[in-house]
């Protein structure tokens, strides 16, 4: 047995440290004692999913704040229809913020289903009220770190992305923000002719809490702030640059790359022309709301046409999302949500649109309805009446193929709402345009 350092080299003050990284090394390595795949197997995997053969193939998950749950049922389902977990047969995970956490417990070679019993923990605990006078606009950050801090900790060591990347042969990215930089930053790692990057003796926990950093949520982890403040909450688009123009040059190619995108359930809020003018409550808590989440979220979407419009020459891109309104919830099963804080209602198809737009990513009283919600979009995609039906036969997505509407370019169920022909009409008057006030 080789060790990952050797005492002659170190001080005597690091030997300590030094094994006891190795020991977190090798139980991450053994995590569960779960067998590998063996090729025939990844390869019926990746058949069950319709992924042509040759292809490599990348998971990307957006943040979302305890809404991470939401995708972790849509993951279960998907690791149930291949056969195996998810590192067992993906190339290279990607993540944001809650994302990150899910995709840097898949390189712990952990399954959906245990990530989600730590996930519950975790969420259950890391929303921590910093004291009786913080909040998110008065006082903040709303919440403190340090059951975070340590339960990341206790579950994943102080493990190197390095060291992950040599034990799994996953690539990875996760984002941030450097606001010492003013930059975006991209924590990778890659096995591309050795192991590559510039963060990768980086410990993943550290990864994680810089890229989990929400501004007023949470305090900033030094330089760093939530990966969700860039254009990267969704970080498909980076993790594609990636793998075809840096890290990953010559071991992806765009007409040889499948990429599994997952949202956590995106707030979609849709208000009259005349609420827009004078919105309920303070106008400045009213805005600086509205822009922190529309900001992330118009630029996950923009990323998403981008890579849905043929840009990328063959890309085999797959998006799965759910925009929190009742248009599109009432497309998904119908299902029973048991007592909500704050909602009246007993089932699904009964939530209001103001019900949905006030699912905040840290109300984590309604976290077991982003549950529910999560278990019936996986219905959705993979309806039961058709598990034993011939692929063939079957109507619904299961997973192998983009989540695309039937008459549009728009995912199935992201809701799009449009008057163009008042805009036009509007925008073609004068009168109309100086009619308009000006404070």
């Amino acid at each position: 047995m080789g060790f990952c350092c050797s005492p002659d080299q170190f001080p005597k003050a690091m030997i300590v440290p030094c094994i006891y990284r190795c020991i977190v090394s090798m139980a991450v390595s053994n995590q569960k004692n779960q067998p590998l795949m063996t090729p025939e197997e990844k390869k019926k995997a990746r058949q069950q999913l319709n992924i042509k053969e040759g292809n490599r193939v990348i998971l990307t998950i957006d943040g979302g704040g305890m809404r991470g749950i939401f995708t972790l049922q849509l993951l279960k389902k998907l690791e149930e229809l291949a056969g195996g977990p998810i590192y067992e047969w993906c190339d290279m995970v990607a993540g944001t913020s809650t994302g990150a956490i899910i995709a840097g417990l898949i390189t712990t070679k952990r399954s959906a289903a245990q990530i989600e019993e730590l996930y519950k923990q975790l969420v259950s605990r890391v929303f921590t009220k910093r004291g009786m006078l913080a909040n998110r606009f008065y006082n903040p950050p709303a919440f403190d770190k340090k059951n975070y801090r340590r339960l990341l900790k206790e579950t994943v060591g102080d493990v190197t992305l390095a060291e992950l990347t040599r034990t799994t042969g996953l690539d990875m990215l996760f984002t941030s923000k450097d606001m010492a930089a003013g930059e975006e930053t991209f924590f990778t790692c890659f096995d591309n002719g050795g192991v590559k990057g510039t963060y990768k003796e980086a410990l993943l926990r550290g990864v994680l809490e810089a890229t989990m950093s929400a501004p007023t949520y949470f305090s900033p982890f030094e330089r760093f702030v939530d990966g969700g403040t860039t254009t990267f909450n969704n970080p498909s688009g980076a993790a594609v640059l990636e793998a075809l123009y840096y890290s990953g040059v010559g071991k992806y190619k765009p007409d040889a790359l499948t990429v599994l995108s997952f949202g956590t359930a995106s707030l979609y809020r849709f208000f009259e022309p005349k609420e827009i003018q004078n919105p309920k409550g303070l106008d400045a808590l009213f805005w600086l709301n509205y822009v922190m989440n529309e900001s992330s979220k118009d630029a996950s979407e923009m990323q998403v046409d981008m890579m849905r419009s043929g840009l990328i020459s063959n890309l085999d891109y797959r998006r799965f999302q759910l925009s929190l309104d009742t248009h599109a919830v009432r497309q998904i099963p119908d299902k029973p949500i048991g007592h909500v804080l704050d909602v009246e209602a007993d089932n699904l198809h009964a939530l209001t649109d103001e019900d949905l737009g006030n699912i905040d990513m840290a109300d984590v009283s309604k976290f077991p309805l982003m549950q529910v919600i999560g278990e019936a979009v996986a219905e959705y995609i993979c309806p039961p009446a058709e598990a034993n039906l011939p692929v063939a036969q079957r109507q619904g997505n299961w997973f192998r193929g983009d989540l695309l509407s039937k008459t549009s370019a728009r995912g199935a169920l992201v809701t799009a709402r449009g008057d163009i022909d008042t805009i036009k009409k509007q925008l073609s008057s004068a009168a109309w345009i100086d009619g308009q006030p000006t404070e």
